[in-house]
């Protein structure tokens, strides 16, 4: 279970870097914005993502 644990957040640190390795201009865009968003906004987001996350999982874990 640890193994599966640490390489789900490895990935998720590889995919996490993608964009500010390739377009470091893009990422302070995205941030640029970012930080303009209310709490609600990004309290959304986040939840957007939890279930998305989710979603793929219950989709694609065997």
């Amino acid at each position: 279970m640890w193994d599966n644990l640490l390489a789900a957040l490895a990935l998720m640190l590889v995919i996490e870097g993608l964009l500010p390795f390739l377009s470091p201009d893009a990422w302070r865009r995205v941030f640029e914005r970012a930080i303009r968003f209310s709490d609600g906004q990004i309290r959304f987001l986040g939840l957007t993502s939890m279930i998305a996350g989710i979603a793929m999982l219950l989709l694609f874990w065997p």
